[in-house]
């Protein structure tokens, strides 16, 4: 039995992944199910750059603005949710259309990750008060001796991860990386159709960005990052790229040029790490944005689309 379709447009931040997706949708009648990590948020519009209104009244959208800024979310949550909203858009016979650049989620989606749930305990304590009187050292030291791999891709000073894998380690009897290895077992129900948008010239890509951030800007920005803390905001969603970057002018510390241009270079460096993320996937149909117009652009797209189906 042939398995259902899923779309999946990706790419760094500014290379065009909202636009290419309700092309695509309008074209095979299919919705949207956003794979952002800060789109999920409420009131964060303008700093996640979240599809207009008038883009929204042209295609269903899924997952856009439904998680309070006060509270955190997982990849887990985002699985379970998105493949929700994947299996109710296939059985209206529409199709799925994932579109975004938070590559965790989207790798969470197409390897079929599984995430096992662990009940609180007091381990993670205990392991605390271990690193607070014997050293991050003794605790990571305890995991080369147990999970070699895991102990090789994290810094000593990574703390948090270092308790984290012990912990696991502790309530299962399973490594983390093993549990990683176990997790992608199970062949994914979909047959995912990957399409990347990427520029030749990576000048070309940062000028997009240079620019987006200028009209964000002008379209008030500031105002939505004085609203932002001033709210009740979680963990998750202070990691948002737009935000932090303007506390500094907000708090009179920094001329808003100086601000600007910091936040145009942090999002530079985000738009390098989503490539680098993307680039290990040798299953993405990728797009040149700076070598194709907009139509030749869509028509490609659309044939890699109508391809698969």
């Amino acid at each position: 039995m042939k398995k259902p379709l899923v779309v999946v447009v990706l790419g760094p931040t500014a290379s065009g992944k909202t636009s290419l997706g309700i092309e695509i949708a309008e074209k095979f009648d299919g919705e949207i199910v956003s794979a952002d990590s800060m789109q999920i948020y409420e009131n964060m519009d303008i700093a996640t750059a979240k599809p207009s209104v008038s883009e929204l009244a042209r295609v269903r959208h899924h997952l856009i603005g439904f998680v309070p800024m006060g509270e955190s979310y997982s990849v887990a949550k985002y699985k379970q949710e998105a493949l929700s909203a994947i299996n109710d858009i296939i059985s209206r016979g529409k199709l799925p259309v994932v579109v975004g650049g938070t590559g965790f989620y989207i790798d969470t989606l197409v390897k079929n990750t599984e995430f096992f749930d662990y009940e609180s305990t007091d381990i993670r304590e205990k392991l605390e008060k271990r690193c607070e009187s014997e050293g991050i050292e003794a605790l990571y030291s305890e995991l080369e001796s147990i999970d070699p791999e895991t102990a090789s891709r994290l810094h000593i000073n990574d703390t948090k991860r270092i308790i984290r894998a012990l912990e696991v380690y502790h309530l299962t009897g399973k490594t983390i990386s093993l549990q990683a290895e176990l997790s992608h077992l199970n062949e994914s129900a979909y047959n995912w159709c990957l399409i990347g948008l990427r520029a030749e010239d990576r000048q070309y890509l940062y000028d997009r960005i240079n620019r987006r951030v200028d009209i964000m800007l002008e379209q008030g920005l500031l105002r939505e990052a004085e609203a932002f803390f001033a709210s009740d905001i979680s963990d998750t969603a202070a990691q948002a790229i737009g935000y932090k970057e303007l506390k500094p002018y907000i708090d009179g510390l920094v001329t808003l040029e100086e601000a600007t241009e910091k936040l145009k270079m942090e999002t530079r460096r985000y738009a390098k790490r989503q490539l680098t993320w993307f680039r290990r996937n040798p299953d993405i149909n990728w797009l040149d944005i700076d070598l194709l117009t907009s139509d030749e652009l869509i028509d490609k797209a659309c044939l890699i689309v109508e391809n698969e189906r």
